[in-house]
């Protein structure tokens, strides 16, 4: 790694205008940009100690061999050149938004004598106007088909149009109905430019207009008994509240906004977008990008805006974004947008109402997105052999770690601690190895509680005999031998959550049992360092490395786990401690009670009257367990290792 001693600017020869900066590596490859108000005062901070430095801005700057920068006039300028120079170079520090140019887009060739309706795919270009896009191009040419029946515009390609022309015949489309038929002159291009038009205003939202239009043609007709006139008005309303089914109205009529849900973690973050033109959503688009610096999700709403209208034509740029979170230069961004719109851009968080509810919902998808992503990725047999041969590589094993044990603390408070014990085998989980553990102790701290659930697991494993070798009989009945050696299999890795402190706590326990045989590691949430027992410095695995991947995956596994059983505990505890409560409700009609309703959900849900007709259980008796359940309310559980909160 290089010293940034080595290639540091002079502090008077960097200026203090708005500018962008790049840092290249010794082959002059561009690792990073940024864009800066102040150049110096940025530039500057790179140049600082590196231990103060954040680890991926330290990793950034030791793999730099120089540094560059350009000088604009304004903060907007600076703004347009970043993110021209991220896309041109590609550099390898900055967050990999890559925009899906593959996705479909409802696309009328409004710069054409005879304008055209048709799906296209890739960047925009001149002349034509886009609605969308669409996550699936049949979703569009299915509305496409019933919208031509009421605006029965061109769609056929330019050679069909020319032969058509040539022949002086129309195309099929033209014989039903669903074409005007401009190539053989039945109308002129005034009259279809007029058809185009509503086509265009009904997908952008002016929908009732339209309507109100076709119905009084209808009445009209009706009045001047053209009833077969009258009937295909009526048919083309039908064909309009056909496609207005599959566009959920969501706002307003009127609103023109695009809304971005964002779902992120240390490796990765999904984006999602719903498109609402004329208050329904008309179109649908995300991504899943790497992270490769430490930027926060200001900062990523920020790449995102640029990213998804960076290049896109001004009508794909709407009069409102519905944002989680402000970018983080939110003024210029609101000025480069309505620069290239024509006219004003507002960002918005919405609090509350229909917006707010939308936001959640783009928000839940992009949670699936990115789990559908990491699924995919898990799934892959390649996937995993690589991550387990980088593991091996890594840590320095002798084998790779097919088995994989990874242990979690949760507890409130320093109560109710209990930890969790998940198992990977292949680099998939093995469910039935799961499992839980109620630390002994209470009011000790996550290190010591996770000395004492390693210390017993692997005691366990010490005092159970070895599995009985293929096609050896067991003295007593398999289920039971099986429940007797859960523990009897030996890990090739342990992972722990948390850093050196946990992994110290671990490796002494191991040591006092004399194990020397099994790796540990531990896996710090916050920068996902890999910190190895008595190494003063951690192991960091590349951001992109299938096995940190898997690394993230097991821990994050063990504390979904240890989470559920800490919330099955804390429910027990808090019902058990009410009724104990209860005057006269002893053991034996405290059993009587569960067993007649099962749940504390529904015996909260009980009346008295209900309570009572248990055998054994009086009025008084009744009244009081109902007052008890109604005044136990727990409070939100807080895993003390991450400050997250367990349970609202």
């Amino acid at each position: 790694m290089a010293d940034p001693a080595t290639y540091r600017p002079r502090t008077g020869e960097i200026p203090t205008d708005p500018g962008v900066y790049k840092f290249r590596d010794a082959e002059g490859r561009v690792i990073y940009v940024g864009k800066a108000k102040s150049l110096r005062q940025r530039l500057t901070s790179y140049f600082a100690d590196p231990d103060g430095l954040h680890e991926r801005t330290r990793r950034m700057v030791t793999t730099a061999a120089a540094v560059e920068w350009t000088v604009v006039a304004t903060e907007v300028e600076a703004l347009q050149l970043e993110y021209t120079w991220i896309k041109q170079f590609d550099p390898r520090f900055n967050v990999k938004y890559r925009d899906d140019k593959s996705y479909p887009w409802l696309a009328i060739t409004v710069g054409e004598e005879f304008p055209r309706v048709q799906v296209m795919r890739g960047a925009q270009r001149k002349g034509v106007r886009y609605f969308g896009p669409y996550s699936h191009a049949w979703a569009i040419r299915d509305t496409v088909d019933t919208l031509l029946r009421v605006f029965p515009m061109r769609s056929c390609s330019a050679g069909t149009f020319r032969s058509a022309r040539t022949s002086g015949r129309p195309c099929l489309l033209g014989d039903i109905g669903k074409c005007v038929a401009p190539c053989v002159g039945r109308v002129t291009p005034e009259e279809h430019r007029e058809v185009v038009e509503d086509f265009m205003g009904f997908m952008a939202g002016n929908t009732r207009a339209i309507t109100r239009e076709l119905q009084g043609r209808m009445q009209a007709a009706s009045d001047d008994l053209e009833f077969e006139l009258a009937a295909k008005y009526r048919d083309d309303l039908g064909a309009l509240d056909k496609v207005l089914e599959k566009q959920t109205v969501v706002l307003p009529d009127g609103t023109d906004a695009d809304v971005l849900g964002f779902a992120e973690d240390p490796l990765e973050v999904a984006v999602q977008i719903f498109s609402v033109r004329g208050g329904r959503i008309r179109g649908q688009r995300g991504w899943v990008a790497d992270r490769a610096d430490d930027a926060e999700l200001p900062e990523l709403v920020q790449r995102a805006v640029m990213t998804l209208y960076a290049e896109g034509a001004a009508s794909l740029v709407p009069r409102e974004v519905l944002v989680p979170v402000l970018p983080s230069d939110v003024a210029l961004v609101e000025e480069l947008l309505a620069e290239q719109r024509g006219s004003g851009v507002r960002f918005r968080v919405p609090q509350r109402g229909d917006k707010r509810r939308l936001l959640e919902t783009v928000e839940q998808n992009a949670s699936q997105a990115l789990a559908r992503h990491k699924l995919k990725r898990a799934g892959d047999l390649t996937t995993r052999s690589v991550a387990l041969e980088e593991l091996q590589e890594a840590l320095g094993l002798s084998e790779a770690p097919l088995r994989i044990e990874c242990f979690d603390i949760s507890n409130l408070q320093g109560t109710e601690i209990v930890a969790s014990m998940v198992v990977f085998e292949d680099g998939l989980p093995r469910k039935s190895e799961y499992r839980r553990f109620v630390v002994r102790h209470e009011g000790q701290s996550d290190v010591a509680a996770m000395h004492e659930v390693i210390g017993r697991r692997f005691r366990r494993h010490l005092d159970e005999p070895e599995p009985i070798a293929s096609g050896e009989l067991p003295p007593e009945p398999a289920e039971a031998v099986a429940q007797k050696r859960r523990f009897a299999y030996a890990p090739s890795l342990v992972v722990v959550d948390g850093g050196p402190p946990q992994v110290a706590a671990a490796q002494q326990a191991l040591d006092e049992l004399g194990i020397t045989d099994i790796a540990l590691v531990g896996l710090a949430k916050r920068l996902e360092e890999v910190w190895l027992p008595r190494d003063e410095h951690p192991v960091i695995l590349p951001r992109t490395s299938e096995g940190l991947y898997l690394l993230q995956r097991v821990r994050d596994e063990a504390h979904r786990f240890a989470i559920t059983h800490h919330r099955k505990r804390r429910s027990t505890s808090m019902t058990a401690s009410a009724l104990d409560e209860v005057d006269g409700l002893g053991p034996s009609r405290r059993a009587a009670v569960m067993k007649r309703f099962g749940t504390i959900k529904k015996l909260r849900a009980a009346t008295a009257e209900e309570i009572a007709e248990v055998p054994g259980v009086g009025r008084t008796t009744a009244e009081s367990i109902v007052t008890a359940l109604a005044g136990a309310t727990p409070g939100p559980a807080v895993n003390t290792a991450t400050g997250e909160i367990l349970d609202d």
